[in-house]
Parts: C-alpha cells; structure tokens; sequence
C-alpha cells in the first residue's frame, strides 16, 4: 500500500513541481551546487599545485632509477634470485617515494 502511494507522488507531475519550488528542496540543489563546485575548484588547484612542486616528475625519475639499478643488479648477477630483486627494488622504490612524497610535502607548503 505504502510503495502504490509513493509511486503515485513520485509519478504525478504537479506534486514533484510544487516539491520542487519548495523553499527545502530548492536550498538542498543550491547546496549541492555549491558543494560540487567547491569540490571541483579545490581538486583543481591541488592538482595545479602538484604538478607546480614537480612531484610527479621527481617520482617518474625515481621509478626510472629504481628501475636502473635493478638492471644494473642482474647484470651483475649479485647471488640473489629474480623475485629477490625484484623485492628489494620495489622496497628500495616504494622508501624512496614515501620519502620525498612527506619530506617534498612539507617544503612545499
């Protein structure tokens, strides 16, 4: 009986107008509005300021020197298995990263 009167409301177009000029349903949109605005204007200049302090370049030339010298490693053949180096590098990468992400964070604020 319940969802038969809600699908009614629901369905009938002059009840969702007359909800729709009312005063709570119309500050709930400009809340939302502002809300996602907001939320937008706040990604963007985080985003600007990331790609500002270089983070992401610093972090590809780190992947790119993890990377080196794990090549360097198997060249060399340092008694260790390929999973070994493998861990080992991505410890060394993933250290690294962790780092500069809280050390750069920090100078550049």
């Amino acid at each position: 009986m319940l969802s038969r009167m809600l699908a009614y409301f629901v369905n009938n177009l002059q009840v969702i107008e007359k909800l729709a000029e009312s005063r709570p349903i119309r500050r709930a949109a400009q809340l939302t509005a502002y809300a996602l605005t907001k939320a937008q204007i706040v990604g963007r200049d985080t985003s600007e300021r990331v790609m500002r302090s270089q983070t992401l370049r610093q972090v590809r030339q780190e992947a790119s020197r993890a990377e080196q010298r794990n090549q360097q490693q198997q060249r060399r053949g340092d008694g260790c298995n390929e999973n070994q180096k493998i861990s080992k590098s991505k410890t060394v990468f993933i250290h690294s990263v962790h780092s500069f992400l809280y050390e750069g964070y920090e100078k550049n604020e």
